[in-house]
């Protein structure tokens, strides 16, 4: 095998060389217990304080509005339990969006389960929440939206700022789960009346095993892991410091290089997109054409398996996948393809390529060939191909 092609950045990104060297001091020289009186612990809680305002600042949000957490997920059930949980007494119905990721979706089966009533809102075919069916799905008992700010598959970015402000003409609280969007979109949470936020390290070239939840200051959420004091009482438990170090530099460089680096990517994304749409017969881009995210391009192929067209790019170095990398064990179709309308034989023969800050045109040219390739020679192997061609004769 020859170079590898990584286009798989929506499931994970490199620790970028910076990111790495900012963190090690804290790993074996910082090393000190952020709740320490003692000077190598106060220098964990300086560091920590540095990056929570750093990560603030990219948002228009307040240090003290910034809990660092685990990850996406975390995140994602903190301030859908922990929200259900403070404003039972108002009432027990959320509303979310049927292409929601499953850290989402599960929290709200999670919380069916014990009384909680579940509105989950259309998309069009494009992946936008049908906003009018939102509007209309809140009641007097609603405590809770939370509407993703981009697709984790198709790239589809929502109408955020419109949300935000139909949550707050309905005094509803309003999460957005921005694991994709945040470091490749511009956020203001005042702008777009946000006021719970979930983001996670790893998706931005900094570290797995770190997130943060923005919670606007006055919302009443309860505290999700029970223990010590950190996180100004609401997040129990040690301080990964080399992590939430490494968050903040990944922030701060994410947003340095926007501008540049996504428009770079939305050119490549456009040339990737064009090429298979052109050339590659019987092949649909799933998701907005031109309102994605900057990197994502997600096809459907007709008459062939996502799975085999995996394994073979495997074979040729290049990383793709067919949706969510959280959902990579399931043999169900994409819960997302099948919102936006696609029928199982389709969705099942999807690629999602995500790109990366190195992804080059030479790289882009070589996977459509590559992917051109191994299409044709899969459906040559279809007996449903093999019926469509005959039928077209």
């Amino acid at each position: 095998m020859g170079k590898l092609i990584y286009l798989d950045n929506a499931a994970t990104t490199k620790t970028s060389e910076s990111v790495l060297q900012a963190m090690l001091p804290y790993f074996t020289e910082c090393y000190g217990n952020a709740s320490s009186i003692y000077s190598i612990g106060t220098k964990s809680k300086e560091a920590i304080t540095k990056s929570r305002e750093t990560i603030a600042a990219t948002l228009g949000a307040k240090p003290e509005e910034i809990y660092f957490t685990a990850g996406g997920s975390e995140s994602d059930n903190w301030a859908l339990k922990a929200t259900a949980e403070a404003y039972e007494s108002k009432g027990k119905h959320i509303i979310t969006s049927k292409i929601e990721h499953h850290a989402i979706l599960h929290t709200c089966e999670y919380l069916e389960k014990r009384g909680y009533e579940v509105t989950y809102i259309d998309v069009d075919e494009n992946g936008t929440v049908k906003l009018d069916q939102l509007e209309k799905a809140i009641r007097p008992d609603t405590i809770l939206i939370s509407i993703m700010y981009a697709n984790n598959e198709i790239g589809t970015i929502q109408p955020i700022k419109e949300i935000g402000e139909i949550a707050k003409k309905h005094g509803v609280l309003f999460h957005t789960d921005a694991v994709q969007a945040y470091g490749q979109l511009p956020i203001n949470v005042d702008e777009c009346h946000i006021d719970m936020l979930s983001s996670s390290g790893h998706k931005l070239n900094g570290p797995k095993g770190i997130g943060f939840l923005y919670i606007r200051k006055g919302v009443k959420i309860r505290s999700f892991i029970h223990g010590g004091a950190q996180e100004r009482k609401r997040r129990a438990g040690t301080e990964n410091v080399p992590g939430i170090v490494g968050y903040g530099k990944a922030a701060q460089e994410a947003v340095d290089s926007m501008k540049e680096r996504t428009a770079k990517e939305a050119e490549l994304r456009d040339y990737l997109i064009d090429r298979v749409l052109a050339e590659i017969p019987y092949t649909r881009l799933n998701g907005h054409r031109t309102n994605r995210l900057p990197n994502n391009a997600n096809f459907s192929f007709q008459f062939i398996e996502g799975e085999s067209l995996l394994i073979m790019l495997d074979m040729e170095g290049i990383c793709g996948s067919s949706g969510s990398a959280c959902t990579s064990g399931s043999l169900d179709p994409s819960h997302v393809l099948m919102a936006i309308g696609l029928p199982h034989e389709i969705a099942h023969g999807s690629l999602r390529l995500t790109l990366g800050a190195d992804t080059t045109k030479e790289d882009i040219d070589f996977v459509v060939e590559k992917v051109k390739g191994i299409v044709a020679k899969l459906r040559s192997m279809s007996p449903l191909y093999e019926d469509f061609v005959k039928k077209q004769k």
